[in-house]
């Protein structure tokens, strides 16, 4: 698990279907954080049935079958950070 300011924080899902652009990602604390797809040019590169081909791996890394690049809780909460 990612220790991050004192909390202990985990990837449980990933969506693409919310809002346009946009990838929902959910937290293992509840919280539910948006990030623009475009921020993630290998994710934004993925058709539509790429996207949807995801895997998390120990709660903390998620990639998918169709790049070789593999990104962490951090990634994300870096960007909605900055």
């Amino acid at each position: 698990m990612c220790k991050y300011k004192d909390v202990t924080i985990g990837i449980k899902k990933l969506d693409f279907s919310e809002k346009r652009g946009m990838m929902a990602v959910y937290l293992t604390d509840g919280r539910e954080v948006l990030v623009p797809v475009s921020m993630f040019p290998e994710i934004h590169k993925l058709r539509k049935s790429q996207r949807e081909d995801y895997m998390i791996m120990d709660d903390q890394y998620f990639t998918f079958d169709a790049i070789s690049k593999i990104f962490s809780v951090k990634d994300v909460l870096n960007y909605n950070l900055a």
